[in-house]
C-alpha cells in the first residue's frame, strides 16, 4: 500500500494513477473536505501563527490544497531547468496539459481592463500573450473569484483527482494531520496522525509520500533528522494599481495575460488591499486596475523551529522595483490616473525548494529513507517565479510512473 500525505497538487494526481493502475492508496488530509466555492473559508490560521511577523503567506487547509484557490493558470515551466538536474518531465508536461485542459481562454472571457493591460503593454514594446488557464468557458461566469474557490466549480483542482482516486478504491482519510514518519532503521513503515478530535492513531505502510507542501513536508522530514528546510523560495510579488473609473477589472478572470521578463513576470490582478492603501472612500473595487510583478527569489528562506524564516536578496528587490516600474509605466499607458497609483506590500505566493532534487531527495523523488519520497513544491530545486501547478504535476506523474513499474 502506498500512503500519500496531502490531497494538493502533488498528492492527487499520484493517488489517482495509483489507483488507476490497482495499487492499494490511503491519502492523509489534514483538512476537512468543502466544497471548492466554500474553500476560502480555510485558510489555515495555524499556518499564518508559523510565519514571521513581516511575511504575508497563505495556504488553504482542505481536501485539494491551495489548488481549490488558485486562479487557474496553466503556465509550463522549469522544463529545462530540471535537465539540468537530471529529472526529464517533457513527456509528463504534455500529458498534464491535456489530463487538466490547458489553453488560452476563448476572447469572450477577456475584459475591458485585461484588454488595455495586453494593448498597453503592447504599446511600450512588451510581448504579452494570452495567460494559459485551465479553465473550462462553458462553466465560467466571469465572476472575478477564480482565487476565491470558483463558486461555478470551473477550473481544475486537485478535488477532481482525488475523487477519481476515490472512485478506483483509493482511501480517504481527513481531517486529520500526519506528524510523524514512523521508521526502523532506515526504512519507512507508516505514519502517526493526530485526528481534530486529539485522538492518535498510525498506519502502517512500507510506502510513504510527503505531498502536504514545501512547508509542513519539510517539518516532517526534519522530525526524522533530514536537513529539509534549509533553503525556502516563495515567488514574491506586489500588485500594483491605480485609479481608472469604471474598468471594472474586479470582476474579470483574473490573471488573464501574461508577459514573461528576464527577471519578473507581470499578469493583471486585483487586490483589495489597493483599495485600502489609496485610502479614498469615494474609489470601489470597480475603479481599479492593477498588475501583479512577480519574481524568481533567491532561496534565503528557511524552516526554523517549525516557523517560515524569509530574507529578501538585494537582487530581490531589485527586481520588484524594476517589475513595479514597468507595471507603473503599463498603467499610466492605459489611462490610470499616475497620482493614484500605490502597491501592495510584498507577499509570496508559492513556497517550495525545501527538500530540493540533489539534495534531500533523488531524481526520482526518494529520500535516504528506504519507501520514504516527496512530491510537492518542496522538490523544486529553483524559483520558478510563475505558478508552479503544471510542473508540480507533472513531476506527480514521473513519481507514479516510477511507483507503478517499482510495485507492479
Amino acid at each position: 500500500m502506498v500512503l500519500i500525505v496531502g490531497t494538493g497538487v502533488g498528492g492527487a494526481i499520484l493517488a489517482m494513477e495509483l489507483a488507476k493502475a490497482d495499487i492499494p492508496v490511503t491519502i492523509v488530509e489534514k483538512g476537512p473536505y468543502t466544497n471548492v466555492e466554500d474553500s476560502y473559508k480555510y485558510y489555515d490560521q495555524k499556518y499564518y501563527d508559523r510565519i514571521e511577523d513581516d511575511l504575508d503567506l497563505s495556504k488553504t487547509t482542505c481536501v485539494g490544497g491551495s489548488s481549490v484557490v488558485a486562479a487557474g493558470n496553466g503556465v509550463r515551466l522549469l522544463e529545462d531547468e530540471l535537465k539540468g538536474y537530471g529529472v526529464d518531465i517533457s513527456t509528463e508536461l504534455d500529458e498534464v496539459e491535456e489530463l487538466i485542459g490547458v489553453h488560452q481562454l476563448d476572447d469572450s472571457h477577456f475584459g475591458e481592463g485585461t484588454k488595455k493591460f495586453i494593448e498597453s503593454a503592447k504599446s511600450i514594446g512588451l510581448d504579452v500573450i494570452k495567460m494559459p488557464k485551465f479553465i473550462r468557458e462553458e462553466d465560467c461566469t466571469i465572476c472575478g473569484k477564480c482565487a476565491w474557490g470558483c463558486p461555478s466549480n470551473a477550473k481544475w483542482t486537485s478535488q477532481d483527482f482525488i475523487k477519481i482516486a476515490v472512485e478506483h478504491g483509493a482511501e480517504l482519510i481527513y481531517s486529520s494531520e500526519v506528524t510523524e514518519v514512523l521508521t526502523e532503521g532506515k526504512a519507512v513503515k507508516g505514519v502517526k496522525i493526530k485526528k481534530n478530535n486529539g485522538s492518535t492513531d498510525t498506519i502502517s505502510s512500507e510506502i510513504v509520500v510527503l505531498a502536504a507542501g514545501a512547508v509542513d513536508s519539510a517539518i516532517i522530514l526534519q522530525r526524522l533528522g533530514l536537513k529539509a528546510g534549509e533553503k525556502l523560495f516563495l515567488d514574491p510579488f506586489v500588485t500594483v494599481g491605480g485609479v481608472l473609473k469604471d474598468i471594472n477589472y474586479s470582476s474579470e478572470v483574473t490573471m488573464n495575460a501574461l508577459f514573461i521578463g528576464k527577471n519578473f513576470v507581470l499578469a493583471p490582478h486585483y487586490s483589495i488591499i489597493l483599495n485600502q492603501n489609496i485610502n479614498d472612500d469615494s474609489i470601489e473595487k470597480k475603479d481599479i486596475l492593477s498588475i501583479m510583478v512577480k519574481i524568481p527569489d533567491d532561496t534565503y528562506g528557511k524552516i526554523k523551529e517549525g516557523k517560515v524564516v524569509k530574507q529578501n536578496s538585494i537582487k530581490d528587490v531589485r527586481f520588484i522595483a524594476e517589475g513595479a516600474a514597468t507595471a507603473g509605466a503599463i498603467l499610466v499607458a492605459a489611462g490610470v490616473d499616475p497620482n493614484t497609483i500605490v502597491s501592495t506590500h510584498l507577499r509570496g505566493a508559492h513556497p517550495g525548494g525545501t527538500a530540493a532534487i540533489n539534495e534531500i531527495v533523488d531524481t526520482n523523488l526518494a529520500t535516504e529513507y528506504d519507501g520514504l519520497y516527496v512530491s510537492d513544491a518542496s522538490v523544486i530545486p529553483e524559483a520558478p517565479g510563475a505558478p508552479p501547478i503544471v510542473a508540480i504535476l507533472a513531476l506527480s506523474k514521473r513519481l507514479s510512473k516510477h511507483l507503478i513499474e517499482k510495485l507492479k
